[in-house]
């Protein structure tokens, strides 16, 4: 079983960056597949991106895809997710969401992520 906690959110202006760190406890980090994902207000949650256990596979919603990156330390058990160019459609809760499997196994599906952590807000303003 794994516990995250997110961090690194806050209130920017558009086209400023946000890093966001997801921190987890546990000692299998490198066994999860990790997954960023969004939820706007009055909106449906949303993938973001995701990266395979070693760090050298990701994916990235079209939204995101060219101003985020997602990356790990599994020394520091530690996922990020460096936000470029940031727009007011950017504004949501932002969650950190781990998923066991193989070696190049990631995913873009909420029901494939079994620990969630509690989200940071992050807001951007025109």
């Amino acid at each position: 079983q794994v516990q995250l906690v997110e961090s690194g959110g806050g209130l920017v202006q558009a086209g400023d960056s946000l890093r966001l760190s997801c921190a987890a406890s546990g000692p299998s980090f490198r066994s999860y597949a990790m997954g960023w994902f969004r939820q706007a207000p009055g909106k449906e949650r949303e993938f973001v991106a995701t990266i395979n256990r070693g760090g050298g596979i990701t994916s990235y919603a079209d939204s995101v895809k060219g101003r985020f990156t997602t990356s790990r330390d599994n020394d520091k058990n530690t996922v990020y997710l460096q936000m470029n160019s940031l727009k007011p459609e950017d504004t949501a809760t932002y969650y950190c969401a781990a998923s066991q499997g193989s070696r190049w196994y990631l995913s873009d599906r909420m029901s494939d992520y079994a620990y969630w952590g509690q989200g940071t807000q992050v807001i951007v303003s025109s």
